[in-house]
């Protein structure tokens, strides 16, 4: 998988919301307005800076309740950039990241300076992820079990992806709330 070239392609977090769905925006934008970052989130990476490509669709709850915290982290983080590319515009690369043979997003794909893979994190939280599975497994419809996922991303505020990223990056925090 040729990264550099994917990174190239991809869009930095205020031109993806530009070039969103107007009926999506306002969601994206709201919640990076919201977004705050720990200070123990913002120790620079041990071992040089970290690209974080994240493959989205702007019509994704996952990805508008995640993406937004790691944008922030990205502005206020030193050595971490993040850049986000189609995940339907790009199906050999989703198709490397399938979760349970689906093609789930977001997926974060962190990236050392030379644009070699280190790790990926995805879809979303692992607890949630675990619940998710759980209530699907109970036959449960995404539809109906949606509006707890949101209220578990507004309770957490993006505390547990930005920890998970961070581990999967290998980025050493000091300390954590």
């Amino acid at each position: 998988m040729d990264f550099a070239t994917l990174w190239a392609e991809a869009q930095r977090y205020d031109e993806f919301v530009a070039g969103s769905n107007l009926k999506h925006r306002g969601l994206w934008e709201g919640l990076y307005r919201l977004a705050r970052v720990p200070d123990w989130a913002l120790a620079a990476p041990d071992g040089g800076p970290v690209k974080l490509l994240a493959i989205a669709e702007d019509w994704c709850g996952d990805a508008s309740n995640t993406l937004p915290v790691l944008a922030r982290l990205a502005e206020l983080a030193p050595g971490i950039e993040l850049r986000l590319i189609g995940r339907d515009s790009h199906p050999d690369l989703m198709n490397r990241f399938l979760t349970d043979s689906t093609r789930s997003i977001p997926i974060v794909i962190a990236l050392d300076e030379d644009f070699r893979e280190i790790g990926h994190w995805g879809p979303r939280p692992l607890a949630l992820q675990r619940w998710v599975r759980e209530q699907l497994g109970l036959g449960r419809a995404k539809a109906d079990i949606y509006p707890e996922i949101r209220k578990w991303y507004a309770r957490d505020r993006g505390e547990t992806t930005l920890k998970e990223v961070l581990e999967m990056a290998g980025v050493r925090r000091t300390t954590q709330s």
